[in-house]
């Protein structure tokens, strides 16, 4: 675990939803910094989930001295179970720093590596890899996945881009895709990187992650005792989109954040990665 730094995106505010309730299912537990602060916190037991294992790993590892007041578990969102009823449920989405900070996953424009993006890991049944979606979706298909994952409105030019390149020889590494998408796209000097909204795009598209959040969602709702809270985090629109519309149209649910809550700027001073981020939370009915 050496040399992993986790900082976890809007401590306080989710604190403040969250602290000192009795069970909190961690939908995405990461490297664990949300499940530390919430024991610290007085959370009675985290549930943490996560479906790629070496982040479950590290998360165990790290949590190890609350006994069981932690409790890991593997698994995508949509196939969670917690077994009893919770007071408080955590998803915070995205990619995680383990993912985005290992090359060899395939995550990131900023440093080479094989194209996979699996949040699973190449065991995970099932999905196939941004390699295969880049080398075998038609040019339609692959546009249409970058316009409507990415919100890239030059999806065309990249998807058209990488049929040519494809066609010469497989797109096998970040770098090489990375290439194809600014060559498409070209750069803008001090604007953000070309590449990352096509790279946002294949990593949803890879792990079904809208479909996942949109699968687990009723079941939350399901999982929560009376009075129980849900507090999200998402890092771009079309998430947050799927929660608010979910958090204003479940009768069972009333919203506790009119807007969504916005780290500080100090916070995104200190880490960059926060500044995207989007916190809502809605409260279960009382029985």
């Amino acid at each position: 675990m050496e040399g992993r730094i986790h900082v976890p995106v809007m401590v306080e505010e989710v604190l403040g939803f969250l602290a000192g309730r009795g069970t909190v299912l961690d939908m995405t537990v990461g490297l664990g910094g949300h499940a530390t602060a919430l024991l610290d916190a007085g959370v009675r037991q985290v549930i943490g989930v996560d479906r790629d294992p070496a982040a479950l790993s590290i998360a165990r590892e790290r949590l190890a001295g609350y006994g069981d007041r932690f409790r890991g578990v593997s698994g995508r969102f949509s196939q969670v179970d917690p077994g009893v009823p919770v007071d408080g449920i955590l998803f915070d989405l995205g990619v995680s720093s383990l993912q985005l900070d290992s090359a060899e996953r395939g995550f990131g424009f900023r440093a080479d590596g094989p194209l996979d993006m699996r949040m699973g890991g190449e065991d995970e049944q099932g999905t196939r890899s941004a390699l295969e979606l880049v080398n075998e979706l038609d040019e339609e298909e692959l546009a249409d996945v970058i316009y409507h994952y990415g919100e890239e409105r030059g999806a065309r030019r990249v998807a058209s881009a990488i049929v040519r390149a494809r066609s010469r020889r497989p797109i096998e590494t970040t770098d090489e895709l990375t290439g194809v998408i600014a060559g498409a796209l070209g750069k803008r000097p001090g604007g953000p990187h070309p590449a990352r909204r096509t790279f946002q795009a294949l990593r949803i598209a890879v792990n079904r992650e809208l479909e996942e959040l949109a699968a687990s969602l009723p079941q939350a709702v399901g999982f929560l005792a009376p009075g129980g809270r849900i507090v999200s985090i998402a890092y771009h629109s079309l998430e947050d989109r799927e929660l608010k519309r979910f958090f204003r149209d479940t009768p069972e649910l009333q919203v506790l954040t009119k807007k969504p809550m916005r780290p500080s700027d100090a916070e995104v001073e200190a880490n960059p990665r926060a500044r995207a981020g989007k916190l809502r939370a809605a409260q279960k009915d009382a029985a």
